[in-house]
């Protein structure tokens, strides 16, 4: 439902969505958080249908998304989303789950660029989509810079191929493929409170992965890369 430039739907914790310990996984919100913004495009008459007619989409460039508790099985969760700023190809957006008494579960803020598919290069919205969905007041959180501090030292590790179910719409792999492939790599099994991506560059099918890992005290980066060392993207993970 839109109202006041912000979209919110509400949902149930699926099975599917669960962890071993009948959590909703790190996966699964974002995955909440990516739909509910798609939904709202939808809604006001810009979604994949006339994105696609037009060559156009708007392309995720940088994540940060805080879990405070990962939802039950079972629990009802209410997720909302709404941008609080344009600048010329640019977007900034807000998202936040709440649980069934009304508290914030996790809460994100994400930085977008509106790309000319056709072309390969950003191009500005027109105003009647900016106008379309307006903007909001941002969240009351800690902004992290959307550069990712990478530490001196990687870890390589096995190369892998990007395969069909990783891939999306846009026939580039999907936002939260990522963050799943980092999760992999990273390998801590500690609950996730707080995740950044850093998206560099659009891996498609059948591209390899070379995976980087550099384990700190307080976080882990990792970083998904080309065969040359390039980076498709890069993840940090801090714990709770």
């Amino acid at each position: 439902m839109q109202r006041d430039n912000q979209y919110t739907f509400t949902g149930r914790v699926r099975y599917s969505e669960i962890g071993r310990r009948k959590q909703m996984t790190l996966p699964g919100i974002i995955n909440y958080f990516q739909d509910c913004s798609i939904f709202q495009s939808e809604e006001i008459g810009f979604g994949l249908g006339y994105l696609a007619e037009r060559r156009r989409a708007w392309i995720l460039s940088s994540w940060q998304v805080v879990v405070r508790r990962y939802p039950l099985f079972e629990e009802e969760i209410e997720v909302s989303t709404w941008a609080t700023d344009f600048k010329k190809m640019l977007a900034s957006r807000n998202f936040s789950m709440k649980d069934g008494r009304g508290e914030k579960v996790a809460y994100a803020n994400s930085l977008w660029v509106y790309m000319d598919m056709e072309r390969g290069r950003p191009a500005k919205p027109e105003s009647c989509e900016i106008e379309a969905y307006g903007t909001g007041e941002p969240l009351d959180m800690e902004y992290a810079p959307r550069k990712i501090e990478l530490p001196a030292c990687f870890e390589g590790l096995p190369e892998f191929p990007v395969r069909r179910y990783h891939i999306d719409t846009n026939e580039h792999v999907n936002n939260c493929q990522y963050v799943q492939m980092a999760m992999e790599a990273a390998e801590t099994g500690k609950d996730i409170c707080q995740a950044r991506v850093e998206y560099k560059c659009s891996a498609v099918y059948q591209d390899l992965i070379f995976p980087r890992v550099a384990r700190e005290e307080d976080r882990t980066v990792v970083k998904l890369c080309d065969a040359q060392g390039g980076p498709y993207a890069i993840v940090e993970f801090r714990y709770m």
